[in-house]
């Protein structure tokens, strides 16, 4: 994000609740045209910071520009693992920011910097009639989602969304924004309303180039030029239907998340953090060559990283933004060492469970973007449902197969249009009041009708995991292509797919994690060191057969006392000054 814009939000978001702090983080009111947003990327930021989308705004206001009397309590203050803060958009309604923070906490005790997430374990969303106050998941961070990936898109924890400008549709339409199943009619018209109406006399028209009907045609001319978006985004708001309208929107917002990335230079390279800069300071590879996989890679880069005998380190003073100098010393590289190192293919051994140092993360987190994009279960609804309940009950829980789960869609899946009172049972936080309700992750989603955009990749998404997550692929590789693909289409029919399906989540990236706890789709873990005793836990679990349904690169962790920090001290040289 350019800083142009980005002082643009600082000055009006805070200014909003009536704090003021651009001068704090040396964002100027002005900037060179080379550091100015596109202007879809520009209206884009407007419509992620629009709050009369939301239903409580519809339900409350006197007209589209008339101030609320008195503003939705979801958004008074900023929910956190401890006390809450000011909110920013206090008096307001909720919109895409008040779960995507950036720098509106930077400063304030108990806040800081995001990486466009929030600071709950649970992300709150406005309490409506079905009695939630709170999303089933955490938030997760918005930097690097749309980096490109074999397989396309597939967004949030479980895949439901297949394209950025459906998850913001989605959203737009949806509970987070104080939508309940079924009201997606009233949700898009409300959206319609607020374009049409608009009359370029609120607080982001002024910053953002005057009322949405001019700005959106893109050919008014008092609308500045870097306001004037190119045809590709423009809407006739006058002529458009009210879907056209939020499609329009949707493709504005998602030109602005999809440049939501960490700072790279002009060839792909990652550059931002003290684990980049080492990387660049010895003369290690830092990303694949053309061609290469995603695994061929990481170990060209493990085989480089053993080599070095005279390693460079970096100490590149404070961060901006972190409370943590910017350093890749001895204890960073003995981290990066336990990261890269892979379970050997025999299969981990007594003497390797005893040595440690083998942290086979690349699995799941290979670098240069630190995550595979694909689905995974490490543990984690089963360690919050045993926590509840007792050790072992979550292998107890009655699952229903594909058969049963069609004939009775409500008693299991998530709410929908076509389901409003579905139980959502498997798409729920652990509790002591409802035994049996627990995050099931993918397994919601897929195989699911009323998802049908997301299944083609999901299914793909789910077959390459399974065929991985095999305790010994090594003999499909010797079989004839026929008979290994007739065994793999065997092993990825949808049934068994939706087994493998069950508690697992899609793998976060590893960047920045400094800036994104709690981490887990529950929020569960406060500190790096918190997610690496899990895995431990975990990888136990795995390798005597009690992890219900766990992925198999778990059994190849081992990691003894000594490595953990290390290894968490490798992970925090992954942050950087995002901004």
């Amino acid at each position: 994000m350019q800083g142009w814009a980005r002082a643009i939000s600082t000055r009006l978001v805070l200014g909003l609740s009536g704090l003021s702090l651009v001068g704090a983080i040396g964002l100027g009111s002005t900037a060179g045209a080379d550091d100015t947003d596109p202007p879809e990327v520009a209206i884009g930021e407007r419509l992620f910071i629009e709050t009369r989308f939301a239903q409580f705004f519809a339900s409350h206001s006197t007209g589209i520009n008339a101030p609320l009397g008195a503003g939705d309590p979801v958004v008074d203050f900023t929910q956190t693992t401890g006390a809450p803060l000011p909110g920013p958009f206090a008096g307001q309604s909720i919109n895409c920011r008040s779960c995507h923070l950036v720098d509106e906490q930077l400063g304030v005790p108990g806040g800081g910097m995001r990486t466009y997430d929030d600071f709950a374990r649970r992300s709150p969303i406005p309490a409506r009639e079905d009695g939630r106050t709170a999303a089933p998941r955490n938030s997760p961070p918005l930097v690097n989602a749309s980096l490109p990936r074999p397989g396309g898109l597939l967004l949030h924890f479980d895949g439901e969304f297949p394209s950025l400008k459906a998850l913001v549709e989605g959203t737009l339409t949806g509970r987070n924004y104080g939508w309940l199943p079924g009201e997606a009619p009233l949700a898009i018209a409300q959206v319609a309303r607020v374009i049409r109406e608009d009359d370029g006399s609120g607080a982001l028209a002024q910053q953002y180039g005057g009322s949405y009907a001019s700005v959106l045609g893109g050919t008014d001319p008092s609308v500045p030029e870097e306001f004037r978006v190119p045809p590709a985004y423009r809407i006739d708001v006058a002529n458009a239907s009210d879907t056209e309208i939020l499609h329009g929107v949707a493709k504005l917002i998602a030109a602005y998340v999809r440049q939501l990335v960490f700072e790279q230079d002009d060839k792909g390279n990652f550059i931002g953090s003290p684990y980049d800069h080492f990387l660049e300071l010895n003369g290690l590879p830092r990303q694949p060559a053309r061609g290469e996989s995603l695994d061929a890679y990481n170990e060209r880069l493990q085989r480089s990283v053993a080599r070095l005998s005279s390693p460079q380190f970096v100490d590149d003073g404070p961060f901006e933004f972190h409370d943590q100098e910017r350093i890749f010393g001895a204890t960073e590289l003995a981290g990066l060492r336990v990261f890269l190192a892979r379970a050997p293919d025999r299969g981990l051994g007594a003497k390797d469970l005893q040595r440690g140092g083998i942290g086979n993360c690349t699995a799941c987190h290979p670098a240069p973007n630190f995550t595979d994009f694909g689905f995974h279960n490490t543990g984690v609804s089963q360690a919050e449902y045993d926590g509840v309940h007792g050790d072992g009950r979550f292998a107890r829980i009655a699952i229903p197969s594909l058969a049963q789960r069609q004939r009775n869609p409500n008693a299991y899946l998530p709410a929908t249009a076509a389901h409003p009172h579905a139980s959502e049972i498997f798409r729920a936080a652990a509790s002591a009041e409802r035994v049996g309700a627990t995050d099931l992750g993918a397994w919601n989603t897929f195989a699911n009708p009323d998802f049908p955009a997301p299944q083609a990749k999901l299914w793909r998404a789910l077959c390459t995991s399974e065929l991985a997550n095999s305790p010994n692929p090594a003999p499909a590789r010797h079989l004839p292509p026929l008979f290994g693909l007739l065994l793999g289409l065997q092993r990825c029919q949808t049934p068994r797919l939706l087994d493998h399906a069950v508690a697992v989540f899609k793998a976060p990236g590893l960047r920045d994690l400094e800036h994104s706890s709690p981490y887990l789709h529950n929020g569960s873990a406060d500190q790096i060191e918190d997610v690496l005793a899990l895995y431990r836990k975990s990888s136990a679990l795995e390798r005597s057969g009690r992890l219900r349904n766990g992925s198999a690169p778990l059994a190849g962790i081992a990691l003894v006392d000594g490595d953990v920090a290390p290894l968490a001290a490798f992970l925090r040289s992954l942050d950087e000054d995002y901004h």
